[in-house]
């Protein structure tokens, strides 16, 4: 397997996009990254993306957006992994490129949820669940993260302040993001007092519905080295992983089995533990996923995930930012396209390109993206030369 680098990302505008179409604003993030790459030709694509056909009717991404970015007689394939779906593509594009199958990969991402109703994109999204043992029985995803909630909430003594905490930090690094659907602060007191969605979960716990689109070019190491003017970031650590689709199936409410495996796995072939990345970008799809999730990855004690934002232990200048784009809280959560948006921080991060929100010294970052209540996840660990 040949060592693989990140040489160029991308992002379209993010937001509610009345006036852009699904295809113009991949072009956009795509564009983007081919220049950031400085590479003069793609010799494949992978494009995760959630549901075009639900959302805006398009199936059959990989002829369309390969046609309208002017590349259409390259291999390309549209990844669906619900909310994973990003993270899957560029698992995809990598392997590709360690095996020696093709040099230049072009991976990304897009989804364009506000063409329909709230009632189309509710029922868009819940086919991320299961649909005859969940769905049916008229439960969505605030619900079932509720129950996640209410769990670690009696399980851990994690507070309702504590979650309110997450969307406080991650608005706060939202808001020296000029890419971010929400670049705005939170106070407490407003997440505690806005709309009640599933108790515990208010609006302000909930990552928006987004329009949007990422992008990333990846190449063989040694080509990167040759080619880019740029800090190399080169993907050290991979991991994969699935579960039970309904939450009623697992053992526990409150661990992501899944996220938890693929960072075993990401950790052994990056041979480095928790103790050693620099900052995460997480699947923050409601607040308490974040405290989820950190638990799942290491990086801090389970159980312990509710005091992390609280204290300032996962805020820019704490000892793990997290987040430090805004997350899906902020930044936005335009669904297949999330795990590419997070490649693209992680890589800028990496390279000291992130102005106001820069993480000092960064040297590895880690991201994990996941579909559902957890039932698909990637965790990537990239690391700069």
């Amino acid at each position: 397997m040949r060592d693989v680098a990140v040489i160029g990302v991308g992002l379209s505008e993010w937001g509610e996009l009345w006036k852009r179409s699904l295809r113009e604003i991949f072009v956009d993030a795509a564009s983007a990254a081919i220049a950031d790459a400085g590479v003069d030709r793609i010799d494949s694509m992978y494009v995760g993306c959630m549901s075009g056909g639900l959302f805006v009717g398009q199936e059959h991404l990989a002829s369309l957006l390969s046609d309208y970015l002017g590349v259409a007689s390259i291999p390309a394939c549209r990844v669906e992994s619900a909310c994973a779906s990003g993270g899957v593509a560029f698992r995809q594009g990598y392997i590709e490129v360690a095996s020696g199958m093709n040099d230049v990969v072009l991976v990304g991402g897009v989804e364009k949820m506000t063409d329909v109703g709230g009632d189309g994109a509710t029922y868009a999204l819940a086919t991320a669940a299961d649909q005859e043992y969940e769905v049916y029985h008229g439960v969505t995803f605030p619900g079932l993260y509720a129950m996640m909630a209410n769990e670690h909430m009696s399980r851990f003594g994690t507070t309702r302040e504590q979650l309110a905490h997450v969307a406080v930090k991650n608005h706060r690094h939202g808001a020296m993001n000029p890419k971010a659907q929400y670049p705005f602060e939170v106070t407490v007191e407003g997440v505690l007092k806005s709309v009640l969605v599933a108790d515990p979960l208010r609006i302000l716990d909930c990552s928006p519905i987004t329009d949007g689109a990422a992008a990333a070019v990846l190449c063989p190491l040694d080509m990167a080295k040759k080619l880019s003017k740029k800090p190399i970031v080169r993907v050290v650590g991979s991991g994969h992983s699935t579960d039970s689709i309904a939450l009623h199936d697992r053992e526990d409410l409150t661990e992501l089995a899944a996220t938890k495996r693929a960072a075993e796995k990401a950790y052994k072939m990056a041979e480095v533990g928790p103790a050693e990345i620099s900052f995460a970008e997480v699947h923050d799809c409601f607040t308490i996923a974040e405290i989820c999730v950190i638990e799942a990855l290491g990086l801090v004690e389970r159980g312990k995930g509710g005091t992390a934002a609280e204290s300032g232990l996962t805020a820019l200048g704490g000892r793990i930012p997290v987040n430090t784009s805004g997350g899906l809280k902020s930044k936005g959560h335009p669904v297949g396209c999330t795990g590419i948006a997070q490649i693209v921080e992680l890589t800028e991060q990496l390279r000291g390109e992130s102005g106001k929100r820069q993480v000092k010294g960064a040297k590895r970052g880690l991201a994990q993206n996941m579909g559902g209540t957890g039932g698909s996840t990637t965790v990537h660990i990239l690391e700069v030369e």
